[in-house]
Formats: C-alpha cells, structure tokens, sequence
C-alpha cells in the first residue's frame, strides 16, 4: 500500500463540512426516532419500537416529522465536521517527527479523541436544540417554533448555561467514540487497499464499507452516554442534579437496558449515515484536488 498524499488543513475543512451535511441528509430522520426512543418513559411507553414510533411519526407529521429539529444540527453539522477532520489531521501532523512516518494505531486514536474534543464546542447546543424539538410534539405542545427561537428561549431563560446544557455528557460521548470512528476508518481504509496502490484509489463500495463500520463501532462506544446526554437534555429543569443522577435515576427505573434505548435505530442509521459521510469527504477532497491543487 502506497502512502496517501498529504491533504492540506483547508481541504480537510472544506471536505469534512460536505461529508457532514451528507451525513445529516441520510441519517437525521432515524437519528429523530432514536431521541424520541430514548426519551420516552418505559412505564408509558407510546411506540413498541423503531417500526412502531417511524410509522407513527409519519402517520401523523408526515415525512417532516422525520426530519423535525433538523435546523440547528444542519446549522452545526458542516462546521463541526469540518473541524473534525481539520482536527484530526491536526492530530495527526502533531504527532508526527517525520511526515514519511507512518502512525501508529494508538496515534491515530488519539488524533480521533482530539477531534471529538474540538468539536464539542459546536455540538453540544446543537444537540440540546435538536433533542428539545425532536421530542416536543410527543407532548402535542409546541413550545419553540424553531432552532432560533428555541436557542433564544434557552439563552433568556438559563443564559449560556441553558444552551450548553449536557455538554459534560457530550464530552464523554464523543471524545472516545471519536477516536474509534477515526481509527476503524482509517484502518479499514489501509485493509481494503489492494497492495501497491494508494488508498486516496480506494473504490467506492470499499469507502462506503469502511465508512459504515466505523459509524456502527462509533456508536456501539457512544450510545450509553447517548442515552444520559438526550435524557438530561430533555428534562424539566430541576429534575436531575447532575450526570451520577441521571446515570442512577435511569438504571433504578429501567435497569442497564435503559441505556441501550434506541439501539435498533442507531444501527439502522450508523451504517448509511456515516458512509454517506465518508463518501462525501472523500469525494470532496478529489473534487478540491482536481479545482485547486495548490491549496
């Protein structure tokens, strides 16, 4: 296998914003259902499953119900990939003496948790918004009549304070479960490459697959604080003290199965949304190479 050409921190910018947006335009609609899964209560639970709560929502909001809360995470999704890869790469070239050397798996890793470390800052009021819109129509009210002026109603009511709620749980879903996205990926990437070629000529099934495998490896690590972070985003104010009484109240009422609410819809999900993902970057970075070589 070939060493891939060095890419530039714009490039990996530029590209990772497009591969986010595919990754939102694929995956949000299951990405709704799995809050709504996560968030309702098991002693009056409304939908049985990912079939049950998808035909549900359709039924009754129609296909934009699937995509309900999309406005703040499209807001967010471009740049916050796009400082994932231009972190990762960071990552990378920091950890490098040499630009020949070749990282090693633990590097890589690191470089991945870096990413999820950065990336937070975007995130996380994205996440609160989204969850917040995703799951108020279970309560047929209609609180925010959108991303801003649900960030605005947060921001009045609790400051900054209300709108980076969770960011803790946000730290602790994404920071290693970032570092294993990037590595599946990038291992997967150097396994599928025939020998003597490059891996900037992987195929695109060959991106899809290792797209899609770190998207499901990404989230089997991530759902647990998943699970903690939409629930206590969600929440009345004053009902959880903190992330040990969210963890605590959770595993009293629903045991350590609550904490695997939702699974269903994240592996349905995982796998598509993050080879759209991958497929986007990598496109993108081609596209960049062919329009502006010298960036």
């Amino acid at each position: 296998m070939k060493q891939e050409a060095k890419v530039s921190p714009l490039k990996n910018f530029v590209a990772g914003g497009v591969g986010g947006t595919c990754l939102l335009l694929v995956g949000h609609p299951l990405d709704t259902v799995k809050v709504i899964l996560q968030t309702q209560p098991r002693a009056s639970a409304l939908y049985s499953g990912v079939y049950d709560c998808f035909c549900h929502i359709v039924v009754r909001q129609g296909i934009a119900g699937l995509y309900r809360g999309m406005g703040a995470p499209l807001a967010c999704v471009a740049p916050m990939m796009a400082i994932s890869f231009l972190s990762f790469g960071l990552g990378k070239r920091l950890q490098q003496s040499d630009p020949e050397t070749t990282l090693s798996h633990s590097q890589i890793f690191l470089s991945g948790c870096l990413a999820g470390t950065f990336t937070t800052v975007v995130v996380a009021p994205g996440e609160r918004i989204k969850c917040l819109l995703q799951v108020q129509s279970r309560s047929g009210e209609s609180r925010y009549a959108g991303p801003l002026d649900c960030a605005f109603k947060l921001y009045k009511d609790r400051g900054i304070h209300g709108v980076y709620r969770g960011t803790v749980l946000t730290l602790i879903r994404d920071v290693p479960s970032t570092g294993l996205y990037f590595l599946t990926y990038e291992y997967l990437k150097g396994a599928l490459t025939p020998v003597g070629q490059s891996v900037s000529q992987l195929s695109t099934p060959n991106i899809l697959l290792a797209g899609g495998a770190a998207g499901i490896l990404n989230w089997t690590v991530a759902l647990p604080p998943d699970v903690l972070k939409s629930n206590f985003q969600t929440a009345a104010d004053g009902r959880y003290g903190g992330l040990w009484d969210v963890l605590r109240t959770l595993l009293r009422e629903e045991g350590p199965k609550g904490l695997y609410k939702g699974f269903s819809a994240v592996l349905l999900r995982a796998f598509p949304a993050n080879a759209a993902c991958f497929l986007g970057f990598e496109v993108a970075l081609k596209a960049l190479d062919m329009a502006a070589p010298r960036w």
